[in-house]
């Protein structure tokens, strides 16, 4: 006792215990001393303060006993006295920290459980009571009824690798059943719980809500996967279905089709009515071509106009023409557009796993190569990929490769092929036609030329040069006293709907000095059609220049005599296909006629071209038709050659 207070016995003897403590422990030990003397027991004092003789302050825990002399009266008490400073500290130190975990359990915002080796639960804080709506009463002593039976599965696995590993798991994610019915997501980490002997009693863990964040994930999954507008996959999701696909068709020995879809008249609406209109044409396609697929089948957008569709299983090609007659009947229902209805076709190729790739990439360049097969033989028309296909192909990528350097090497020229007055056989004008000859090509029909001139876009700065040259050669032969003959030059749709092809123009009359009057320029029926509503004002510039304009290939497409009314055309030229057929067909012949009369009652020009036969010409005779031009009269040829025939001043047109 003397060691524990700092005071010798000497020290201590007499002097009560009230000297050695503060009041509040004085009053405390009073009570308990009190206590013991009105019952006679041994009590028990914790936590009792005093003070050492050297100021320092200890915890000491006193049992005590009442003493009692012969008659049984008290007399005083006797007991012991522990220093236990420390283990107050340390008891003190433990009931904070319990108080902190116990603080930070409930308020933090993740879920807290424990549970036994059988996965009752037997601790949850207030969090997961929020998070899946049960009460603490209701989920102490539960087990794994609130989930769904693939999930108690999972959860068994997970837990059992953690007793048996000893290891702890994190953010393993699941799905349960919320208490209200409704299905959350749930992200636990796991941890063992052992007793003082190290065996295993149960689990603790951590467990988080990602329902939100799951949503969050499956809306970046979508967007990622579908197109935006038309709510189709993309080209991504496309690439992994197309994969699964060639996997699965592998495994059972089947084969699918592949279909790469572009509507054709879309550019054109897009352009002449606006973007929000053409958003409107894409997902009205995209609503009706998904309802004419069947399930099993897949659909998505690959972007601008081009749809994809694979057709699983296909057993037989004439099933496949049947789908393809649905597609392109759906494709060509009206859909309102500016008010009025517009229908458009579609270009369909078609590659079949596995003869024509057993790979993503070779099917989906073979369907994208029959699909441009299928555009260049024209609208509403669809290809099966061939050898003959990728060879025609293989040869446009040589012609890409060289036409850019053409203009620069002087590669190209042009030849001229008159046009005679039907009644004087005078030639009146001749076409400027485009030729091009590459030292490692040799000569480049112009079937091969222009598609790639077109699609490159170097079709207009060759259509310049075109332009000037056949201006100048005109010019030029005016020059040499020769008479004073139109001259026609193509326009493609690049060139005509070009910012600066009435500046160039312009720049190409001023420059080489020709009368206007003399400049006709051709533009395609066919061209008319695609780009009506943007295309008279177009025209309507040029008239202002004052050189003359021809509607080209009259006949080949399905323009309305109230669109060509509206039109400032000088000049119809006959589809030379339509000519190619006299006299064989009557009905093209009534054709002729009907345009023939067409051309008088707008007080045009006619010109009937491809003219190879006496037959021909004479037919023509009859209904008046202003002009012809043909192999039956001259080729196109050399600009020497055209001098010569055009100095010739006329060709005899008599039997």
């Amino acid at each position: 006792l003397c060691k524990i207070y700092g005071y010798s016995k000497e020290e201590l003897i007499g002097v009560n215990y009230r000297e050695h403590t503060n009041r509040e422990n004085y009053r405390k030990a009073f009570k308990a001393f009190n206590q013991i003397f009105r019952s006679g027991t041994t009590g028990k004092l914790i936590n009792y303060e005093v003070f050492r003789k050297d100021g320092v302050q200890r915890q000491v825990e006193i049992s005590a006993t009442l003493i009692v002399d012969e008659s049984g009266e008290a007399v005083g008490f006797r007991g012991t006295t522990r220093d236990v400073t420390e283990r107050s500290q340390m008891e003190e130190q433990l009931r904070r920290s319990e108080e902190r975990y116990r603080t930070i359990i409930e308020n933090i915002e993740d879920a807290y459980f424990e549970v036994d080796l059988g996965g009752r639960f037997t601790f949850v804080n207030d969090a997961l009571c929020r998070s899946i709506g049960y009460s603490r009463e209701e989920l102490i002593g539960m087990d794994n009824r609130q989930y769904s039976e693939k999930t108690v599965r999972d959860l068994y696995k997970l837990f059992n690798k953690v007793y048996r590993t000893g290891e702890p798991v994190k953010a393993y994610s699941f799905e349960l059943t919320l208490k209200d019915g409704h299905t959350g997501f749930c992200e636990i980490s796991v941890t063992l719980i052992r007793n003082k002997q190290g065996e295993a009693v149960g689990f603790r863990g951590i467990a988080r809500d990602i329902t939100e964040r799951k949503k969050h994930e499956e809306q970046i999954r979508y967007l990622a996967t579908h197109d935006v507008l038309t709510g189709l996959p993309n080209r991504v999701m496309f690439r992994e279905i197309l994969q699964q696909n060639i996997e699965f068709a592998y495994r059972y020995g089947q084969q699918f089709a592949l279909l790469f879809m572009d509507l054709d008249g879309f550019k054109t609406i897009n352009d002449t009515y606006g973007h929000d209109i053409g958003d409107h044409v894409l997902m009205t396609c995209a609503v009706r071509l998904r309802k004419e697929l069947r399930a099993s089948d897949f659909i998505a957008r690959l972007g601008g106009d081009e749809f994809v569709i694979l057709v699983k299983n296909v057993t037989s090609i004439k099933n496949l023409t049947t789908l393809l007659a649905k597609i392109f009947s759906t494709a060509g229902m009206p859909i309102g557009v500016g008010g009025k209805e517009h229908s458009l076709t579609a270009s369909i190729g078609i590659s079949i796993y596995p003869q024509d790739g057993q790979d993503k990439q070779s099917l989906m360049k073979a369907a994208d190569l029959a699909m441009y097969s299928a555009k260049e033989k024209g609208s509403n028309n669809y290809q099966f990929f061939s050898m003959g296909i990728k060879s025609h192909f293989r040869e446009r990528t040589i012609v890409e490769e060289h036409l850019p350097s053409a203009l620069e090497r002087d590669e190209f020229f042009l030849e001229y092929q008159p046009k005679l007055d039907l009644k004087t056989g005078t030639i009146t004008g001749v076409e400027a036609l485009l030729r091009w000859r590459n030292p490692e090509l040799g000569l480049v029909t112009p079937m091969r030329l222009i598609p790639v001139a077109e699609s490159s876009g170097l079709i207009v700065p060759i259509g310049r040069w075109v332009l000037k040259t056949a201006c100048m050669k005109n010019v030029a032969w005016q020059r040499q006293g020769l008479p004073r003959i139109t001259m026609a030059v193509n326009l493609s749709h690049r060139q005509l709907l070009d910012d600066r092809l009435i500046e160039d123009i312009k720049d190409v009359l001023l420059e080489s000095g020709m009368d206007p009057e003399l400049l006709e320029l051709e533009i395609t029926e066919n061209l008319l059609l695609s780009y009506f509503p943007r295309i008279i004002n177009v025209l309507n510039q040029l008239k202002g220049l004052g050189v003359r304009l021809a509607l080209d290939d009259y006949g080949s497409g399905y323009s309305s005599l109230a669109q060509i009314r509206h039109l400032p055309v000088d000049t119809l030229k006959i589809d030379r296909s339509i000519i190619g057929n006299i006299p064989a067909n009557r009905i093209d012949m009534a054709i002729i006629e009907a345009i023939l009369g067409i051309g008088k009652a707008l007080n045009m020009t006619t010109v009937a071209e491809g003219v190879e036969t006496l037959e021909q010409l004479e037919f023509l005779k009859d209904p008046f038709c202003d002009e012809v031009q043909g192999f039956y009269f001259s080729r196109p040829v050399a600009p020497e050659v055209a001098a010569e025939l055009i100095n010739s001043r006329r060709f005899q047109l008599t039997k």
